[in-house]
């Protein structure tokens, strides 16, 4: 199907010639009528996925999403492939590839994993209120694959195959940076010319609108380590050298040390010590999650902390922090600022703001399709949602049709472009 419009980025340039006031396409309104009518559809989609656990260590659900997602993928007529990842839990991957008409390569994105255990449901059930539905990762991320399956299902009724290549990928480690994953994701970019990634927008509140985004941190990992030395607890104290003291006095100390390098943020998440409750524990350890905007922003980070931790609490025992990279920044640069515009454009054909958001702290996938530069990437095409990562996770029915109908024209006018 060939859309009736001309490239959006010329309808905008044509009316700013012309001194229009306005530059608004008309919404296409078969896709639209589409769209509502896969509604009821995508949220029966949401309930199936969102009742398979799939913690990203949870390999047995991740099966079963896998098996879930690539059975979809085959009845829209995809050639599939379970791609085994790298590193990690051993989880497969879920390519599909579709072979079209037209010139363009594009890629859809999201990931098959969420942040919790196998059990939560027994807690954090499935449920509907009013225009939002709960449940563990139904946001985070089984909203974006939903948004991709019942979009490309709107787009193959309509008999649209107006691409040299469609891919499609479903990792099951983002929530762990990727580990095993990453790489197969930005090979795969590499042979694309568009990216779009499927993590979801924030619903309002607290979000005023819903927005893609052009920005998100690069990650990496901290262990700090003290050496002290074991002792009696009760009996000879004094002759050990408490390594859970002088951690506790290093992560005081390092606390703030990100606030004075712009383009990093360090949060201490974890820490262990000891093994019994009468022993002078003589090792302690804590990991730090790291977030990064600036390309040397590791480096910097690494000489403040190892010039922090020379200040000691507890004598003859020894600190040692590493950071280990993680997924790259992403920044999508002025082709991918060209594409939110684009999709900014697609909203106002139905009447909906969008906005554009320059950065986040929170890493995803995109960092990975966007690292060596060669396809144009944009993220946040999944719903609107709220309650990422914590307690009553939902996301808003009301963002359902605006979305596909978002990644149904964004498709449409990639596939015009020659």
């Amino acid at each position: 199907m060939k859309s009736r419009f001309v490239p959006l980025l010329g309808v905008l340039l044509l009316s700013v010639s012309l001194g229009s006031a306005t530059a608004l396409a008309a919404a296409d309104e078969k896709l639209k009528a589409a769209a509502e009518q896969e509604k009821a559809p995508l949220i029966d989609t949401l309930h199936d996925m969102v009742l398979i656990e799939s913690g990203s260590s949870d390999v047995e659900g991740l099966k079963k999403m896998a098996d879930f997602t690539e059975a979809r993928l085959k009845a829209l007529g995809a050639t599939t492939e379970r791609r085994k990842t790298t590193r990690g839990a051993g989880a497969d991957m879920v390519i599909g590839t579709f072979d079209g008409t037209g010139t363009r390569k594009l890629m859809l994105i999201a990931h098959m994993d969420t942040v919790y255990q196998r059990g939560v449901l027994t807690t954090e059930p499935y449920r509907i209120d009013g225009t939002h539905i709960y449940g563990p990762g139904i946001a985070d991320d089984k909203g974006g694959i939903a948004v991709i399956l019942h979009a490309l299902k709107i787009l193959k009724d309509a008999g649209w195959r107006d691409y040299a290549k469609l891919t499609v990928s479903f990792n099951p480690d983002e929530e762990v940076g990727s580990i095993g994953s990453g790489e197969i994701i930005s090979n795969l970019a590499d042979q694309h010319d568009v990216v779009l990634s499927c993590e979801p927008t924030t619903a309002a509140p607290p979000a005023q609108h819903e927005t893609l985004r052009l920005g998100a941190s690069g990650t990496a990992a901290a262990t700090m380590e003290v050496t002290g030395r074991a002792s009696h607890a009760g009996g000879a104290p004094e002759r050990g050298r408490n390594a859970l003291i002088e951690l506790s006095h290093q992560l005081l100390q390092t606390r703030d040390v990100a606030k004075s390098i712009p383009g990093t943020q360090l949060n201490w998440t974890t820490a262990q010590a000891g093994t019994v409750r009468n022993q002078i524990p003589e090792k302690a350890v804590a990991g730090g999650d790291i977030r990064l905007t600036v390309p040397d922003g590791i480096e910097k980070l690494q000489a403040a902390l190892d010039e922090k931790i020379k200040n000691k609490l507890v004598p003859d025992t020894e600190t040692i922090v590493k950071i280990v990279p993680g997924r790259p920044a992403f920044r999508a640069g002025e082709r991918g600022r060209g594409l939110a515009e684009e999709g900014r454009a697609i909203y106002a054909e139905i009447d909906r703001k969008l906005d554009i958001v320059e950065m986040t702290g929170g890493a995803t996938d995109a960092g990975y399709a966007n690292r060596n530069g060669k396809a144009v990437v944009v993220e946040g095409f999944g719903l609107a949602g709220f309650g990422i990562h914590a307690r009553d996770e939902f996301i808003d029915t009301n963002s359902i049709v605006p979305r596909l109908y978002l990644m149904t024209r964004m498709l449409i006018e990639q596939g015009n472009v020659k």
